[in-house]
């Protein structure tokens, strides 16, 4: 099983194209459908045997979930924290230009 290059927490940007976030999960492998991959232009396509990022992602127009492989990111040296929604549901705070996960306490 391949290790992750980035962490949960950590604000990374896209390599190509102009957005930036957090990770908050890692599949050590693409775990998403045929369909999603095969939408990727084949000339960035990139390949399925690398670990692949989801991340509360920002643009200068909105936020969403991206779905990222880790060629494709690089760490952000922007030490603004993200503005997405959903960050402070799975983050308690960002200190040191990361984010800490909340405590997982048992219901």
């Amino acid at each position: 099983m391949l290790k992750g290059k980035f962490d949960i927490g950590q604000v990374v940007k896209h390599r190509l194209f102009p957005f930036r976030g957090v990770v908050f999960d890692v599949d050590p492998e693409f775990n998403n459908s045929e369909e999603w991959w095969l939408a990727i232009p084949e000339e960035t396509r990139p390949s399925k045997d690398q670990p692949y990022y989801h991340l509360f992602a920002e643009n200068e127009e909105t936020t969403y979930i991206a779905y990222v492989s880790e060629q494709n990111l690089q760490i952000d040296d922007n030490s603004e924290p993200i503005t997405h929604p959903d960050v402070m549901e799975v983050f308690d705070e960002f200190r040191n230009g990361r984010y800490v996960l909340r405590d997982q306490k048992p219901n």
